[in-house]
C-alpha cells in the first residue's frame, strides 16, 4: 500500500483546493447563464442567486478568516468583490433588474484566476 509524505500531501492541497473551488465557480457560473432572460423572481433566477450568495459568503468569510495565507491586499480586494455580488444579487432579487452579465462576467473573471 502506497503512503503520501507529508510533503506530497501539503504539496498537493492547494492545487486541490485550487480545483474544487474553480468547479464551484464553474457551477455558480452555469446557473447564472441558466437563468439569463428569466425574471427576476422565477425558479431558475432564484437557485441562481441562492447558489452565489452561499458561494460568496463562504468566500468572504474564508478570506477573513485569520488563518487565510493570502495578501493583505487581494484579500480586501475580493473581499470587495465578493460584498458587491452579494449587493448586485440582492438587487436582483428584489426585481430592481434581471441583466446577470456583469454577475457573470465577475464570476468568470474570478475563476479564471484560480487556473
Amino acid at each position: 500500500m502506497y503512503r503520501f509524505s507529508y510533503a506530497e500531501v501539503v504539496e498537493d492541497s492547494p492545487k486541490e483546493c485550487r480545483q474544487r473551488e474553480y468547479e464551484v465557480f464553474e457551477r455558480a457560473i452555469g446557473l447564472l447563464k441558466a437563468a439569463e432572460g428569466f425574471p427576476s423572481r422565477s425558479r431558475e433566477m432564484s437557485d441562481a442567486l441562492e447558489f452565489l450568495q452561499r458561494l460568496w459568503t463562504a468566500f468572504v468569510k474564508e478570506l477573513a478568516h485569520p488563518d487565510n495565507e493570502l495578501p493583505d491586499k487581494l484579500k480586501a480586494q475580493l473581499i470587495s468583490i465578493g460584498f458587491w455580488v452579494m449587493g448586485e444579487t440582492g438587487r436582483i432579487a428584489l426585481g430592481e433588474h434581471n441583466n446577470l452579465t456583469a454577475l457573470i462576467d465577475i464570476n468568470t473573471m474570478i475563476q479564471e484566476g484560480l487556473k
